[in-house]
């Protein structure tokens, strides 16, 4: 099992000014009413925000030139230290952790490695990978680290001592994201259907009916927010939804919320081309 953390204040911060300058019809820079934060990622996935409101962003890398062999469906990968951890804050963005283990396609697209970050109380950077048991999805809580095991369909807490126990186990194999609600329980997303979790009882299925859940993310009004293939939904009580982002959307990789924005990276399957879409939130 991969799970790693670093103390942010160890981790030398150098700033590298990159512009974001949306070119005209490329699908790399979202759809109308989203704005371009990050570009140039390899492979973006998950997200989350440090004490400063800098954003992190897990880069699962773009494979490498080492131990190749042929992959399950035909093409040829290969591994390398290439995932990375970046920091998008104040219109520049930069890597506070790099040559972390990928592996991906010879073309660098659809890499396995990185595939989430939380920051944690105490101010550690904490990532998982799915190179190993598929840990897909992590989140900092008071317990410890919630980690989703996509290939064990569970939900699994690391304890500050390191100890794992099994929170939940789900029936579906597409177990994806993680998110703690309003109410204190902890929300799952799995393919179709998103489960709410309370330590101690059996989970519930609490909404369904979505296509290919990606990520969940709380807003702080209260509201659920569902990152789907294709388009970022908002879930009103009684189940009602409301389109937020879909235009532009090309296989997102991650959400995160801070205020009244979403932050979505965008094509988590690239390399090189990767962005991170803001877009504001119709909360009323």
């Amino acid at each position: 099992m991969w799970v790693a953390g670093w103390s942010l204040f160890c981790v030398s911060l150098t700033a590298v000014t990159v512009p974001v300058v949306p070119e005209p019809g490329d699908f790399r820079y979202g759809g109308p009413g989203a704005r371009v934060v990050a570009r140039g990622l390899d492979n973006p996935r998950g997200m989350a925000f440090g004490p400063r409101g800098e954003l992190y962003v897990a880069e699962a890398g773009r494979g490498g030139d080492t131990a190749c062999r042929p992959g399950p469906a035909g093409d040829r990968i290969c591994d390398g230290p290439s995932g990375a951890v970046s920091v998008v804050d104040f219109g520049h963005q930069w890597r506070v952790v790099s040559r972390l283990p990928s592996t991906a396609p010879v073309t660098g697209d659809h890499a396995s490695g990185v595939a989430d970050v939380a920051v944690g109380a105490d101010g550690d950077l904490i990532h998982v990978g799915d190179s190993d048991r598929d840990l897909v999805a992590v989140l900092a809580v008071d317990r410890g680290r919630l980690v989703v095991d996509a290939t064990g369909s569970a939900l699994l807490l690391i304890t500050a001592r390191g100890r794992v126990r099994t929170v939940a186990t789900f029936p579906g194999r597409a177990v994806s994201s993680v998110a703690e609600g309003p109410d204190g329980a902890w929300y799952v997303g799995e393919r179709a259907r998103i489960w709410r979790v309370v330590p101690g009882h059996e989970p519930q299925v609490w909404a369904g009916g979505f296509t290919r859940i990606v990520d969940l993310a709380w807003s702080p009004e209260g509201r659920l927010y569902v990152l789907e293939s294709g388009a970022l939904l908002r879930v009103d009580g009684g189940g009602a939804r409301t389109v937020v982002l879909s235009a532009g959307l090309t296989d997102p990789g991650g959400l995160a919320i801070r205020g009244g924005e979403a932050y979505v990276s965008n094509c988590g399957s690239c390399r090189g081309i990767g962005t991170i879409l803001r877009v504001g939130l119709p909360e009323r």
